[in-house]
C-alpha cells in the first residue's frame, strides 16, 4: 500500500482533541504514511514525528523536504521521546498522537511477514531487526509459544496451537503458519473469523515488545507534554485499549488499582492529566470508506501542571 492510498483511523477526531495553535510544537509518534503529521502541519503546527520502521523513515524524507522547517522525522521507537526530545532542545511539547500497533503499509506488504492474507516470509518486525516471527516458531519451547499466544492473542485454545507449530517445524512462511493453526483448531472456510488471526497477533506483539513499548511511551509522553497539552491515543485491541483506559484513570486520579500489566499504584500521586473524554470511535461514514477502523477506539487526556508520576509507578 502506498501512503497515498493509506487512509488515517479517527484522523478528524485526533487532529480537534490536539486542538493544534499554529506555531505549537506535536509529535507524531507513529509516523506511518505520515496522514497525521500532514494535518497537524495543515493547522500550522511544528511537527517532530518517530518511527522505527526504516521504510516509514524513507517513504517520509519527500513530506520532510517539502516541509523543512516544520518537520522532524526521527527513526526511532517512541518510547524514546522524550530523550529525542531533549538532544533537540524540543522540551516541552503542546500535543502527541499515537496510533498503536502494526500500519496499513506493513499488513499489505507481504514481504513483511505480518499477515496471512498474501503468502511472504514468515517476519513481522517492525524495525526490520532482531529476531523473527519464523526464529520464534522454529526455537522457541511449546510452553512459551503457548503462553505468548494466550497472554497476547488471548488465544483459549493455545497449548493446541503450540504443539501443533512445534510438530510442524520448520516453519518459513506465512501461509504455513496459517495452515497450521487452521488445521490445529478445526476451521472451515466459511467460519466468520479465522484462528490464525490471534496466533498471528500474539506473535507480532511478542517480537515488537508492542505492549511494553506502549506503557514505556505513554510515560514518555506524560513527562513531555507541556500543562495543558493533549494526549491522543488510538488502539486496536482490547489489550492495547485496556492498558490506555487504565494509564489515563490511575493518572487523573480516577483509579488506584493495577492489572497484570500495569502493577498498583501504592502511592497516592497529584494527578498528571484531566479531562479525560469518552472513548470515541469511527462513526458510519468512515466506516463505509475504511473498513479497519472498525476495531479503531480513541481515547484522549489533558496534562495538568502536576510532576510527571514517579519512574516504575504504573509500569
Amino acid at each position: 500500500m502506498t501512503a497515498d492510498r493509506h487512509i488515517p483511523v479517527l484522523l478528524e477526531e485526533v487532529i480537534d482533541a490536539l486542538e493544534i495553535a499554529p506555531g505549537e510544537c506535536h509529535v507524531d509518534a507513529t509516523f506511518g504514511a505520515g496522514g497525521y503529521t500532514k494535518a497537524m502541519l495543515a493547522r500550522g503546527a511544528r511537527v517532530i514525528a518517530f518511527d522505527r520502521d526504516p521504510d516509514a523513515i524513507a517513504a517520509g524524507q519527500d513530506m520532510v523536504a517539502s516541509n523543512p522547517d516544520s518537520l522532524t522525522l526521527i527513526h526511532a521507537v517512541f518510547s524514546s521521546i522524550e530523550s529525542e526530545l531533549a538532544q533537540r532542545d524540543a522540551l516541552p511539547v503542546a500535543g502527541v498522537a499515537m496510533d498503536i500497533g502494526v500500519s496499513s503499509m506493513q499488513l499489505d506488504q507481504a514481504d513483511r511477514g505480518f499477515s496471512f492474507q498474501a503468502d511472504g516470509p514468515l517476519d513481522m518486525r517492525m524495525g526490520q531487526q532482531g529476531m523473527t516471527a519464523a526464529d520464534f516458531v522454529n526455537n522457541a519451547d511449546e510452553s512459551e509459544i503457548a503462553d505468548i499466544i494466550y497472554q497476547f492473542g488471548e488465544e483459549p485454545r493455545s497449548r493446541r496451537v503450540a504443539r501443533a507449530i512445534v510438530a510442524a517445524r520448520p516453519i518459513t512462511r506465512t501461509s504455513e503458519l496459517a495452515a497450521v493453526v487452521r488445521r490445529a483448531l478445526g476451521w472451515r472456510p466459511h467460519d466468520k473469523k479465522d484462528p490464525a488471526t490471534r496466533t498471528f497477533q500474539a506473535i507480532r506483539i511478542h517480537l515488537n515488545r508492542e505492549l511494553a513499548e506502549l506503557v514505556d511511551g505513554l510515560a514518555a509522553a506524560e513527562r513531555v507534554l507541556k500543562p495543558g497539552g493533549r494526549l491522543a491515543v488510538v488502539t486496536f485491541h482490547s489489550l492495547e485499549d485496556r492498558l490506555v483506559k487504565r494509564f489515563f484513570k490511575e493518572r487523573s486520579g480516577a483509579n488506584s488499582s493495577g492489572s497484570r500489566h500495569l502493577p498498583e499504584v501504592t502511592a497516592r500521586t497529584a494527578p498528571s492529566f484531566d479531562n479525560v473524554g469518552r472513548a470515541q470511535r469511527a462513526g458510519a461514514a468512515e466506516l463505509a470508506r475504511n473498513p479497519r477502523a472498525r476495531s479503531a477506539t480513541l481515547r484522549v487526556a489533558r496534562r495538568t501542571a502536576a510532576e510527571p508520576w514517579p519512574t516504575g509507578a504504573s509500569q
